[in-house]
């Protein structure tokens, strides 16, 4: 079944040192771009978590955002001073060039990375939790891409039975249409049926009507929505493959418009790339 790429997932794990919260957003993209928004102490799971996601994910724009709140009620915090200075100067500096004066105060230095630390809490452990809250949120974000995947299949099964009733409503009037052209072309030519070569007047019906005939393009049509089934039942990315379908289904009913000679057959093209188009709007979604 296709997955979209628009989904949302957001976990929090409790621990007895704080808890850690991971939110992931996801809209749609060509590619897979990720890009995520920790504190410090998390920076060194990065490469990990970008390896964890390329595993479930194919395609999207995915946003990471990890957060860590430490229980500092039992007086657990280390305060380093290093951090602290750095960013005092740091904001002195910036303060300097624009000529303004600095107004940070002693909280607002606590609350910047790296300053005020819990010295219960290793990096490693840190960088554990931050690893399992990611996997939880990831496999959450792959059940909502999943449900709402489901929900762009049932939308675009509808559109094909559509196309399937516009190509039935072509294949059943098909004989009607070629033998009102071709009536309508004796009528014409009757006037001059006397300086024309019976033969040759035959032979020119004959191209006129391969002209006009369609089946070829229904053919194709009814192939098409048989491989857009099959490409949904896939378990791997299957967005771009159905939207080079789309494209063929869209060749096939200019065709049909272009070849048309009545109005059955010019509706039913128009239809078509109405029911086309819808589809294509819809997988622009699917991974």
């Amino acid at each position: 079944m296709p997955r979209s790429m628009t989904a949302y997932a957001r976990i929090t794990e409790e621990h007895s040192w704080g808890s850690i919260s991971c939110e992931l957003k996801s809209v749609n993209h060509r590619f897979l771009e990720i890009g995520f928004r920790m504190p410090e102490s998390l920076r060194e799971a990065e490469t990990t978590l970008r390896d964890m996601a390329r595993k479930k994910l194919g395609r999207g724009k995915i946003d990471c955002s990890m957060h860590i709140a430490f229980n500092h009620s039992d007086n657990s915090s280390e305060l380093d001073l290093d951090a602290a200075r750095g960013h005092i100067k740091t904001v002195e500096s910036i303060a300097a060039e624009l000529k303004q004066a600095a107004p940070i105060s002693a909280v607002d230095i606590m609350k910047l990375p790296g300053v005020l630390k819990d010295s219960a809490v290793n990096a490693k452990q840190l960088s554990k939790s931050g690893i399992q809250a990611f996997d939880l949120a990831l496999d959450q974000m792959l059940e909502g891409r999943a449900r709402e995947g489901e929900k762009l299949a049932d939308m675009i099964e509808q559109r094909l039975s559509g196309i399937e009733t516009q190509v039935t409503l072509v294949r059943q009037n098909l004989p009607e249409i070629l033998q009102q052209q071709r009536s309508r072309l004796h009528e014409k030519l009757s006037e001059l049926k006397d300086q024309l070569d019976e033969q040759r007047l035959e032979q020119e019906m004959v191209i006129i009507a391969n002209r006009a005939d369609v089946d070829e393009e229904l053919d194709r049509l009814e192939a098409h929505v048989i491989e857009i089934r099959r490409v949904l039942n896939e378990s791997a990315s299957i967005g771009r493959r159905l939207d080079f379908l789309m494209q063929e289904l869209n060749r096939e009913a200019n065709t049909l418009g272009s070849k048309s000679i009545s109005t059955i057959s010019t509706q039913a093209s128009v239809e078509l790339k109405v029911l086309i188009e819808q589809m294509r709007e819809q997988i622009q979604n699917i991974e």
